[in-house]
């Protein structure tokens, strides 16, 4: 019997996989209007022809185009995404199925704190920018 572990990297594989497949999802007729950008939306009309699946014109978003639900959401190192704010932030986390990305919005100083923090925990930062050398110092 595989082992957890195993199983996560074989489907997070499968994900990129069917990433590959998947079509980019523009949004319908953006190349006709300018005004019009590129952000998917659903095509509502009567005679849309993305909308009724035409030949020759661009895939519809489905259902189908999702990757598998056990990896849905998780960065490609197969952790879970915890975004942090402050120190307190890092308490109950596991390093094992969790890793941690520094909010935008924190400053230099409180960043530092978290990075030193985050090192003793053993937890793995997705954005540790100059901080990790200064950290390990």
């Amino acid at each position: 019997m595989r082992s957890e572990s195993e199983r996560l990297k074989k489907l997070l594989k499968l994900r990129i996989k069917l990433k590959r497949k998947k079509p980019e999802f523009l949004r319908p007729w953006h190349w006709r209007l300018k005004r019009l950008g590129t952000a998917w939306r659903r095509p509502k009309g009567l005679d849309d022809k993305i909308a009724h699946k035409r030949k020759g014109y661009p895939p519809l978003v489905e259902v189908g185009y999702r990757g598998p639900r056990e990896v849905r959401g998780l960065h490609p190192s197969g952790l879970e995404e915890k975004l942090v704010f402050n120190i307190k932030d890092l308490e109950g986390l596991d390093p094992s199925r969790q890793a941690i990305r520094i909010a935008h919005t924190v400053g230099r100083r409180k960043k530092a704190e978290i990075v030193k923090r985050a090192i003793k925990l053993g937890l793995k930062i997705l954005n540790p920018g100059e901080f990790m050398e200064e950290a390990k110092e």
